[in-house]
């Protein structure tokens, strides 16, 4: 297993795969491990995770360059991912025992009724290499924090990422077994999956993966969320302030090189501010800084893979050659390593590549609707449904229109984000399933009713 630094295209180290015996030895160990795991007190658990947020920051700039040499993620948003990282951690240190406090109900005189929430045991999380650590981190946390365990198999581009990881929860004092890396490549998943020592998986990718895991899954009767991919609006109508409009939109579709499900992907603008939006969202565009993400002053770095970028390229042709209009950038930089520019398209015809599929890579397709019906119209137009963004300067407005748009989540007069303390996933192809919140730590468990009793009833039984 190797992995390659795509900013000059060159191989970076080679990584041992893990055998079948091995990852059955490792399978082993994550059940003896849970047995003693899920007996630990949440406080416990707790002050482990606060530790593991100790970790990544005395560890930061070492876990941020290996982010940027593995995926040419730039070197300060790498930074900012490993502190995201840290907040998780704390976050999840601090409320869990909330999060996870038994719900009671309402129940007859000399009863009382409660769920209870208990782990499941061993999780396997398929995570991508896009943000190698968020990811991992973003279903870790409150999974290991409930009492599961963790089996990670991460993205083959980014092992040396996924064993950092494993070192972060070595270091904070997490017990052998508790969270391991499994090496291995995508076709071993489903042995994995369907070993009986797995009682349920996370996947963060394509929905092409997300469909091979549920399948999976659903024939060994075994629970999965799946975060997959989006086609994120971005509808900016014509009170916004079009200055934060076209800023904010510069960033949410070029940070990480567009590499992200959530980044905004069609701007649907309204007739009156199109022309206007389009002049301060192209100049912007055309502002960034690619090059080295090595540099902090770069903005966008290269594409994760050569061949990423080919089939980014692929999807920007085919969609000019469908009638698109290319206002700037579309082609790979003649430079070393995977660079693609910041690309706008705008005329983008229905059913093209940039209208119908995921775009993942700096290219922003923008289209011009006469008015917010027929806004919310065009943001519906797609088969994701992960998030999306509104523009207004009518605060009543944007939370009616935040109804009527179809995704997991909407932000107003925000760009699109993950947070710990508010749930996230999407709806149609974009998966199912919620991570983050307490609805996130809530996902893995055995939602358990407890009924007690004072003195037996008298034994009528109504199913």
């Amino acid at each position: 297993m190797d992995s390659t630094n795509p900013a000059t295209n060159t191989p970076l180290e080679s990584y041992e795969e893990h055998s079948p015996s091995r990852v059955d030895t490792m399978l082993g160990d994550a059940v003896s491990a849970f047995g003693a795991w899920n007996q630990r007190s949440l406080a416990d658990r707790e002050r482990l995770l606060a530790a593991a947020a100790d970790v990544l920051r005395e560890n930061a700039q070492k876990y941020a360059e290996t982010m940027t040499r593995e995926t040419g993620k730039p070197i300060t948003q790498a930074e900012a991912e490993v502190e995201k990282c840290a907040w998780v951690c704390e976050h999840y240190a601090e409320h869990a025992s909330a999060y996870l406090d038994p719900d009671y109900h309402p129940s007859p005189p000399g009863t009382t009724v409660k769920t209870v929430y208990e782990p499941l045991g061993p999780v396997l999380a398929v995570m991508p290499w896009n943000f190698p650590f968020w990811q991992v981190f973003r279903f870790a946390a409150p999974y290991l924090t409930a009492g599961n365990v963790g089996l990670l198999k991460h993205a083959s581009n980014v092992p040396g990422c996924a064993l950092a990881i494993e070192e972060v929860f070595r270091e904070a004092g997490y017990p052998g077994g508790v969270f391991q890396a499994l090496l291995i490549p995508s076709d071993r998943v489903a042995d994995v999956l369907a070993d009986d020592r797995v009682e349920a998986a996370t996947l963060t990718g394509s929905d092409r993966a997300g469909r091979a895991i549920a399948s999976t899954a659903g024939e060994h009767l075994k629970k999965t969320v799946l975060e997959l991919g989006g086609s994120d609006p971005y509808v900016v109508l014509a009170d916004a302030d079009l200055d934060a409009a076209a800023s904010t939109g510069v960033w949410a579709r070029n940070q990480n090189g567009g590499q992200s499900c959530i980044a905004a992907k069609r701007f649907v603008v309204v007739e009156a501010v199109y022309d206007a939006f389009l002049d301060r969202f192209v100049d912007a565009v055309e502002s960034l800084a690619v090059g080295d993400p090595m540099d902090p002053e770069t903005d966008v770095g290269p594409q994760a893979r050569q061949d990423l970028l080919e089939d980014l390229h692929e999807q920007v042709q085919a969609s000019v050659d469908a009638g698109a209009t290319l206002v700037t950038g579309g082609e790979p930089l003649d430079s070393e390593g995977a660079y693609y520019p910041p690309t706008v398209l705008t005329d983008v015809p229905e059913g093209c590549p940039v209208d119908t599929e995921e775009v993942f890579g700096p290219v922003a397709a923008v289209y011009r609707v006469e008015d917010e019906a027929a806004a919310v119209e065009k943001a519906n137009d797609t088969a994701f449904g992960l998030g999306a963004s509104v523009w207004t300067a009518d605060r009543e407005r944007g939370e009616r229109l935040a109804g009527e748009v179809d995704a997991g989540c909407v932000y107003v007069n925000e760009l699109v984000k993950s947070d710990p303390r508010v749930p996230f996933g999407g709806v149609g192809i974009s998966g199912y399933g919620r991570e983050l919140s307490e609805y996130g730590i809530k996902e893995f468990v055995n939602r358990k009713t407890v009924w007690l009793a004072d003195e037996p009833d008298d034994g009528t039984v109504v199913e």
